[in-house]
């Protein structure tokens, strides 16, 4: 288990930890769920900005939906960093960061509000992968086979299925969307990508270390799919 630790990739290692470490804390009770909660009167006019970033690591108490979370950080957000992110730790952080902006935006709308985004995120994660991988083959609970292009959908009907809220699965959705369209779909219809990563965090993540160093090495296509080809996953099983 410590080996695999330590060979996860760092950002999505550091947000799984982020989002175990504060669960048991809610879970044991040394935090409260509403202390770390996006509340917009208290995150903005109580200067509580803290807010701002703990509600997304909160997925939820102990249960059979958080350990699922857990495990799609653990499998989608390690291929895509492993994989069409491979020494390219700055894009992939910067992709969550434009990931959590969009999810705040989209909070602001009264109908999207949610007080943890931590789940919407995961499934941002989820849906970017399904588009960076569509041929691969996933065994959904051992039930149902499908190519990864459609997991999203899936998963989502399943919550529906079992009673849990949409909104959460649909924002995350709605920003994986919008960035898979501004770095490749718009790019490849002919448009110039207004989504590079910015120098700044290019720069953090060079000074911090983060990863292994970017070579000029060049990556593959990120919209042909066929990185798993043949592959098949099973979720949760």
């Amino acid at each position: 288990m410590d080996r695999f630790y330590k060979s996860l990739p760092p950002i999505t290692k550091a947000y799984g930890t982020a989002c175990l470490l504060v669960t048991v804390a809610c879970q044991i009770g040394l935090l409260h769920p509403g202390q770390i909660a996006h509340v917009p009167y208290l995150s903005f006019l109580h200067f509580q900005i803290w807010r701002l970033i703990t509600n997304y690591f909160f997925l939820g108490k102990f249960s059979i939906n958080f350990g699922i979370r857990l495990l799609m950080i653990a499998r989608y957000g390690v291929q895509l960093e492993n994989g069409p992110f491979q020494r390219r730790t700055a894009d992939f952080l910067w992709m969550m960061l434009f990931g959590a902006f969009s999810l705040l935006a989209l909070s602001a709308i009264p109908y999207f509000w949610s007080p943890f985004l931590g789940i919407s995120l995961v499934f941002m994660l989820l849906y970017v992968w399904s588009r960076e991988f569509p041929n691969a083959n996933i065994n959904l609970y051992g039930l149902v086979a499908l190519k990864a292009f459609y997991l999203p959908w899936a998963m989502l009907c399943l919550d529906v299925i079992f009673g849990s809220p949409i909104v959460p699965d649909l924002l995350g959705i709605i920003a994986g969307h919008l960035y898979y369209f501004l770095t490749v779909l718009h790019p490849l219809a002919g448009g110039r990508n207004i989504l590079k990563t910015p120098v700044l965090i290019h720069k953090l993540v060079a000074k911090w270390r983060i990863g292994a160093p970017p070579t000029n090495v060049a990556q593959p296509d990120r919209t042909s799919g066929v990185a798993f080809r043949g592959r098949s996953y099973r979720l949760a099983g």
